[in-house]
């Protein structure tokens, strides 16, 4: 088996914990880092080179591959420098901060003749795909509505990441994009987005400057629909994914690890979120421990992923590798590899977003998207 030379440009708590797996996997070796803070001590313990810059890294001739996991402010550039080199990207969600950012870090990967994999992780969750087949072979009808909650509280920390500064995160629209992302793997590309919210009661020198209370209704032009919840200002914390059909509905609980699936008949089937009881539990406990994990929510470096997100991070970075050894796209993956998936997240970011941008500050009305087949966007 060939093996593939990877260069990964960000190594925080999500970039060194991808090089560590991948430098495990068959065929896949760390060529080099490049992260100015963490850089030093991630190339140590990879066994790699620690260089000096980003166009150095992207250049290097022993490089095949680039994993991109920088703060979300800073994934364009990677990305537009590793595709101008010829290097195959992966690059962590959210794939940036505005849709013509992500246009054009997915159409220089598509000019230059390079993969591109957006690292939408939630996609690979067992529950995910087996809700999607399920949906698919008609188990639950046709669907009518999703509802997905992302929330609970925070308490001020010791200093505020910049996942809390919505310059460098997007917020918790952009930087918690798995929920939007989920829903339209399941659905499809929405045509219409409402958002209403703002900070209700994180304000102040002791916070960041990001949105606590935001709901986003979603129409997909088939008679369905969804509304997403984000936020840190809900007492009663929820993590779920909830489907409605005609003929039954599907549970994701992200909270209460598992999956329930009920049907017409009353009857109720049950299965793991996760690859196994084992890990479903794993992240259970942690959603139910008394001790925040800091690091899930402020990617502190230094810090491993507990099990059940060490677990999914393995199977999207195996999946990138085995497509870079020449394994077949299955059609459930098909719009991560080529930019529409991360296209349709952003632009339904972007259509929400701009209703902030519009309004001063009062989010009403909604903006429609309208994708092209070019594949650029526009809002109305």
């Amino acid at each position: 088996m060939k093996t593939i030379s990877y260069a990964i440009v960000g190594t925080g708590y999500f970039g060194a914990e991808l090089g560590r797996i991948m430098a495990q996997k068959e065929g896949a070796r760390i060529a080099a880092v490049y992260d100015p803070e963490n850089g030093a001590a991630v190339a140590e313990e990879l066994g790699c080179e620690n260089e000096s810059g980003l166009e150095s890294i992207c250049a290097r001739p022993d490089v095949d591959a680039v994993i991109v996991a920088t703060p979300n402010y800073l994934h364009k550039e990677p990305v537009l420098e590793a595709a101008r080199n010829k290097k195959a990207v992966f690059c962590e969600k959210p794939i940036a901060l505005s849709y013509a950012d992500c246009d054009a870090m997915v159409s220089e990967c598509r000019k230059n003749g390079v993969v591109f994999m957006a690292g939408h992780v939630m996609n690979f969750f067992h529950g995910v795909r087996l809700a999607k087949k399920m949906i698919r072979e008609g188990r639950i009808g046709r669907v009518l509505y999703a509802h997905s909650a992302r929330n609970g509280w925070e308490e001020p920390q010791p200093s505020i990441s910049w996942k809390k500064i919505r310059a460098k995160s997007g917020g918790h629209l952009y930087h918690h994009i798995h929920e939007l992302d989920c829903i339209q793997f399941i659905m499809g590309p929405a045509v219409r987005v409402t958002m209403t919210g703002g900070n209700v009661a994180h304000s102040g020198p002791a916070f960041g400057d990001e949105d606590d209370m935001l709901f986003l209704n979603l129409e997909f032009g088939n008679k369905s629909y969804a509304i997403i919840e984000y936020g840190s200002a809900f007492r009663w914390p929820e993590h779920y994914v909830l489907i409605q059909g005609t003929e039954g509905a599907i549970r994701i609980d992200l909270c209460n690890t598992g999956m329930t699936v009920k049907l017409a008949d009353g009857s109720e089937e049950h299965y793991c979120v996760h690859a196994s009881r084992e890990i479903d539990d794993d992240r259970s406990r942690i959603y139910h421990s008394t001790e925040m994990d800091g690091a899930i929510q402020y990617g502190r470096p230094g810090r491993k992923p507990p099990m059940w997100l060490h677990s999914i991070m393995e199977e999207e970075i195996t999946f990138f590798n085995s497509v870079l050894h020449g394994a077949p796209i299955p059609d459930e993956f098909k719009a991560l590899m080529n930019g529409e998936a991360a296209r349709a997240a952003i632009a339904a970011a972007d259509a929400a977003s701009l209703l902030e941008r519009g309004s001063k500050g009062q989010r009403r009305g909604s903006h429609e998207i309208d994708f092209f087949s070019s594949g650029s966007s526009r809002y109305f």
